[in-house]
């Protein structure tokens, strides 16, 4: 099967070494570029439209979870996503959950044997992919941000700033959290507040029964969701009871609502 990749890895020699045993296990397969962090990777990926993705997970500014995220947020409509494989020298994150998938994780440093197993994964993905198929990269996102370590505690309340002033906000009352900055904006039906969290280190503490990230910046209450729409070009936006404003659901986050 001939396809197209794209390797991001911050370590050269690590980046040589697996782009020399996908040209043994996978010959046909050609690496359009390999870029080392996770910026160039988006943008690289954007530019080139490869079919898989190699990604380590640990680099320089964008890791690739976060390159990952913003690759699917902006990835045309139209276009299947790529397969994505991660490649990392860590093995706190939950391996096992990867072997069911179309998708992978490799260990470093990259075992021939074990390449050849997820050669032949991402061949079969591309195989059975249809136009409108998309790997589950949303629920692997997740996954891998949460870790295997134990859940944290549920918020129940958190302190937001209103102003000069610091309000005392019920996460009962809370219809939306969005990224904005260096902070994250808190909404509920009668206020507006402002955090210093980031959303990734708050979502872990959300119960994901009650809110539902719909894009990278944006986590919603779904009990509160009113409405889901779909524009000409595929993008898909929502709006919350209590809530004059709508929010994009990145590609990401978009199987959530397919079938509504």
């Amino acid at each position: 099967m001939n396809a197209t990749a794209l390797i991001a890895e911050d370590e050269p020699l690590l980046a040589q070494a697996l782009q020399a045993e996908l040209a043994r296990a996978w010959p046909a397969l050609r690496v359009l570029a390999c870029v080392s962090d996770g910026e160039s990777a988006v943008q690289q990926a954007l530019a080139l439209r490869p079919q898989v993705l190699f990604f380590d997970i640990r680099m320089p500014g964008l890791g690739g979870l976060d390159a990952a995220a913003a690759l699917a947020e902006e990835w045309p409509a139209e276009a299947p996503l790529p397969v994505l494989v991660f490649v990392t020298a860590h093995d706190e994150f939950a391996v096992q959950a990867f072997e069911a998938r179309a998708l992978d994780y490799l260990l470093k440093p990259v075992q021939p044997e074990r390449l050849q197993r997820t050669v032949a994964r991402v061949q079969d993905a591309l195989g059975a992919r249809t136009a409108d198929a998309a790997p589950d990269w949303w629920a692997v996102h997740a996954l891998l941000a949460a870790g295997t370590g134990a859940a944290p505690p549920r918020l129940r309340h958190l302190m937001a700033g209103v102003g000069n002033s610091v309000l005392r906000v019920a996460i009962d009352e809370v219809l939306a959290f969005e990224a904005a900055d260096k902070y994250v904006r808190v909404l509920t039906g009668e206020r507006e507040c402002l955090i210093r969290t980031p959303l990734k280190e708050l979502v872990p503490q959300l119960d994901p029964e009650v809110f539902w990230q719909i894009h990278r910046g944006t986590v919603v209450r779904v009990d509160a969701i009113d409405r889901v729409t779909r524009d000409e070009a595929g993008k898909w936006r929502l709006t919350l009871r209590g809530l004059r404003e709508t929010f994009a659901v990145s590609r990401l986050y978009a199987d959530r609502f397919r079938a509504m």
